[in-house]
């Protein structure tokens, strides 16, 4: 350990002299070029005049001094009034217009939602650089004829590398959990417990805010279930992680963002809904004057449900043949809390402090009557009644201090800490009783974990020319996890529980440090190019011991590549090439050795020795617009070494009995394809949907726990899909409709069932849409969904029902108090980030020079549309005077 945090001060040390690396001149952050202009004055393009001279600028919007990308910017001869050339505006709302003579010029500014703008003038002497600065756009409204043309952020968002759901503008998502938000999203399938997977694999790193999170790494499931819709603002789906991005996380990485303000004054807002499958209430406020800001929020979930469960399993050993027929029904209930406090100052116009303190509590309660029969060569043997009441709770804390510091615009240097723990308990007490219902005996299991994490990570970023930059960080993990795990017993009429010495117990101690080092280049040309390469060195040393005896666990070093390259094409397409390799260790669930006795017939238990994975990952992409329609397309590859998978066996000390563990079973490999489109039918009624379709193969040796080795080989397609339609109506009325199906998933040793869900919302705003009230439904049609799950080796077989009955009706209603205003004189930062991960495409140059895939920072529409927006698709054309003669209506912003 001391030389590990000797090693560390070095990297950090040596960081702090990259501050005062002389990077080059700040990017001007030169726009995507137009393809093509009028198709009137085609041929003006070609004809454009040969010289050194450049016109640069930047549009920002004027009520919150945001950069407006995709704006678009027509370069005219001032004495002819012909087009000379022309760009759109990059993600900060720069744009450079290039290769200019001597000459009078005049440049309009358009974008929809907000007032043309046009410069005068301007006059190219000796060929040199004209610099405009900051341009405003004033923001607009304007009825033509029966269609009101309004700025409004899209639903979905393509960037460089990842995929943006704005769920902020999902109307269904209040009352819900990150769970029922991360279902709409793209790429993403997340079964009916919450299990996530990106194209059929669940080896994902999950962040929240940017950052990693103990209940993250203790459950994935559980820690959706604790973050309530409401307040989750974006979900980006990172397919393609540079070297920037911590190399955990097999399919890549989750980044869930929830609401944040960065506005002056005061706001509250409170929700509040209630149903017949769980209610919610949730408070949310922010303050801001001058260089101080603070957020505070507070969101509870009760949850209430029942499901049905029945299986069918058959066990071949020691020439018996045992089968076990069980049903059950269980009756959850569950409160989730999570509170947070935010704070930052911005110490000067260069450098800014923030801090974070998150708490998140989960207390899951499940009562479950379970009947069994047993059977042996087809004679019942005896028939066991249980009652068991289980317990699954949590509380977690994350503290984070952070500092960056701005030298000039594309160069910075940040520094960022965070602590994190879990605790987590799992327990469950099983009252073994007879026919007639009377108490045999009880047993209870104790299963206390702690899950703790140091992180310290420095980054460093500097453009290097007007097209190229250079990033490079380090950081450093200390992660620990603990287990203390026992099991005990009472007979009937005791008031005591004693050690059950039948059964197993003791202890786990797991540290992992993980030392990280990592370079990133990007370069962009003029023929719209995009080329982002990396590499990342991760060191990983191990420590364990189970029961006091040292586990052997070997120390490794990988050496981790990212290519990314883009090119934008003609009618607002793009093309996208990405490789890159990944890392997946083992989680919380997956090491503890604690037998999970829930149910005695299929028991549980992790695998300390477990070795992390290796994943290979190839990506080619494809997105257009086809008139009102657009539409994303991918295809991937995915090969898998050291794959982790789950793996069952019979039990020879328990009659029937099937041991449910995690191996290291060998290789897995997955092709596919993802296809996404977005149909704008009006400017009120959009419809998009996806379909995701892939190939699996598995193959691996599998060791019993008698000894013997057994090859395993099994393959298949998997699918998924969804279609989700918003609508808006007039007297602020909306409605939206959603769908969503997973089909089976191939296993190592069968297939996992698929299921379904649905649900149609309507919604009410008012007081000027500080207020809003609505009503849903989802599942209404029948009881819930039966997920059905088969399993089947040489030693096994198993057939399993779960029917969740989860058919829902709930009323949400939503105010805000207080009021906000933009600060134009507050400057602007870029936010911390406490993981290898940074939004946007193309960091550290502006934005990706050769692509149109970042999303936009102003308030206004992109100009190439993304699915589930409401503005109708625009193409870069000459700016024109507005000729409609109906009147100019005020946009109506919410606070």
């Amino acid at each position: 350990m001391k030389h590990y945090l000797i090693a560390l001060l070095v990297i950090f040390s040596s960081q702090a002299a990259f501050a005062q690396f002389p990077g080059g001149p700040p990017s001007s952050g030169e726009g995507r070029r137009m393809s093509q202009g009028d198709p009137n004055n085609a041929n003006n393009f070609n004809q454009k005049p040969k010289g050194i001279g450049k016109i640069v600028g930047t549009v920002l919007d004027s009520l919150n001094n945001q950069g407006v990308e995709y704006a678009n910017v027509v370069l005219y001869n001032q004495k002819t009034n012909t087009i000379i050339d022309g760009t759109i505006t990059d993600e900060k709302g720069k744009f450079s217009l290039e290769g200019l003579t001597d000459g009078n010029y005049k440049i309009v500014i358009s974008f929809l939602g907000y007032t043309n703008k046009t410069i005068e003038n301007l006059q190219i002497v000796k060929e040199k650089t004209v610099t405009l600065g900051n341009l405003m756009l004033m923001e607009d409204s304007q009825t033509l004829g029966e269609i009101t043309v309004t700025g409004e952020k899209a639903l979905i968002e393509e960037k460089v590398d990842r995929l943006v759901y704005n769920a902020e503008k999902d109307d269904l998502a209040k009352g819900g959990d990150a769970a029922d938000v991360l279902r709409k999203v793209p790429l993403l399938q997340v079964d009916l417990e919450g299990n996530v997977s990106v194209r059929g694999s669940s080896n994902i790193k999950v962040l929240i805010n940017n950052k990693p999170s103990t209940i993250v790494a203790s459950s994935v499931a559980d820690a959706l279930k604790m973050i309530p819709a409401e307040m989750i603002k974006t979900v980006e789906v990172i397919t393609s992680p540079s070297a920037k991005y911590d190399a955990e996380g097999s399919s890549g990485i989750i980044n869930i963002i929830t609401k944040k303000d960065r506005l002056e004054g005061y706001n509250l807002n409170v929700d509040l809904g209630a149903g017949i499958r769980g209610s919610n209430l949730g408070l949310n406020g922010s303050y801001r004057q001058g260089k101080f800001g603070m957020t505070l929020g507070g969101h509870g979930r009760v949850f209430y449900n029942k499901a049905e469960t029945d299986m069918n399993q058959t066990t071949f050993l020691n020439s018996a043949t045992n089968q076990t027929v069980q049903s059950s029904n269980a009756s959850d209930n569950g409160i989730f809390g999570h509170y947070s406090l935010g704070m930052d100052y911005d110490l000067d116009k260069t450098q800014t402090i923030s801090g974070g303190l998150r708490y998140g509590l989960r207390n899951f309660q499940r009562d479950q009557f379970q009947i069994t029969e047993l059977y042996r060569n087809s004679l019942l043997d005896r028939t066991n009644f249980r009652d068991i009441a289980s317990t699954d709770a949590s509380n977690n804390v994350d503290m984070n201090l952070d500092y960056i510091r701005v030298f000039k615009p594309e160069q910075e240097w940040s520094i960022s800490t965070q602590y994190s723990r879990n605790d987590l308990v799992n327990d469950f007490v099983s009252d073994n009783l007879n026919s007639d219902g009377f108490l045999i005996n009880s047993l209870k299991n104790l299963n206390d974990n702690l899950n703790e994490e140091i992180t310290l990570q420095t980054d460093y970023i500097t453009p290097i020319s007007n097209n190229q930059s250079l990033e490079f960080g380090a950081k450093g993990i200390l992660r620990s996890v603990n287990s203390d795990y026992s099991y005990l017993i009472a007979d009937a009429g005791a008031t005591d529980y004693n050690a059950d010495f039948t059964r197993p117990s003791g202890t786990l101690d797991y540290s992992q440090n993980v030392t990280a080092a990592y370079t990133s280049y990007t370069y962009s040309t003029a023929s719209k190019y995009t080329v982002k390469a990396g590499i990342r060195w991760e060191n990983t040393a191990i420590n364990a011991t189970q029961d006091d005896v040292e586990i052997d666990l070997p120390n490794y070093n990988n050496f981790v590549p990212s290519l990314n390259l883009s090119k934008s094409l003609k009618g607002f397409s793009t093309i996208k090439l990405g490789y890159n390799r990944r890392i997946q260790r083992p989680g919380l669930q997956q090491l503890n050795p604690n037998f999970n006795l829930v149910n005695n017939q299929d028991i549980r238990v992790g695998n300390p020795n477990l070795r992390p994975e290796l994943t290979n990952n190839l990506e080619l992409g494809y997105s257009t617009m086809v008139k009102k329609t657009y539409i994303n397309t991918s295809i991937f590859g995915r090969i898998t070494d050291n794959a982790i998978n789950q793996i069952r066996y019979p039990i020879d000390s328990i009659q029937g009995a099937i041991l449910t563990t995690y191996e290291n079973i060998g290789r897995q490999r997955s092709f596919g394809t993802n296809i996404f489109a977005n149909l704008y039918l009006t400017d009120k009624w959009t419809v998009n949907g996806g379909v995701d379709v892939y190939y699996t193969f598995l193959e691996g040796q599998v060791t019993a726990l008698n000894g013997t080795s057994e090859a395993i080989k099994n393959n298949g397609i998997n699918f998924g899909g969804r279609i989700m339609s918003q609508m808006q109506l007039n007297k602020d009325w909306s409605l939206q409709a959603f769908s969503f199906m997973r089909g089976r998933q191939v296993d190592l040793q069968g297939t996992r069932g698929g299921f379904g869900m649905y649900s149609i919302g309507m919604r009410k705003s008012f007081a000027n849409k500080k207020g809003s009230f609505g009503f849903s439904a989802e599942n209404f049609a029948n009881r819930g969904w039966n997920v059905r799950t088969e399993l089947e080796s040489p030693q096994l077989t198993q057939v399993s029902n779960m029917l969740m009955l989860n058919r829902n009706f709930k009323v949400n209603v939503s105010y805000k108090f207080g009021k906000l205003t933009f600060s134009d004189s507050k400057p602007k930062t870029r936010s911390v980030r406490n993981d290898d991960v940074m939004g946007g495409g193309g960091e550290g140059m502006g934005g990706d020079a050769g692509a149109a895939q970042s999303s936009g920072g102003g308030r206004g529409a992109a100009a190439r549309p993304l699915p589930g927006g409401n503005a109708p698709k625009t193409t870069p054309q000459p700016a024109k005077e507005n000729t409609s003669k109906t009147k100019k209506e005020k946009s109506e912003k919410e606070n």
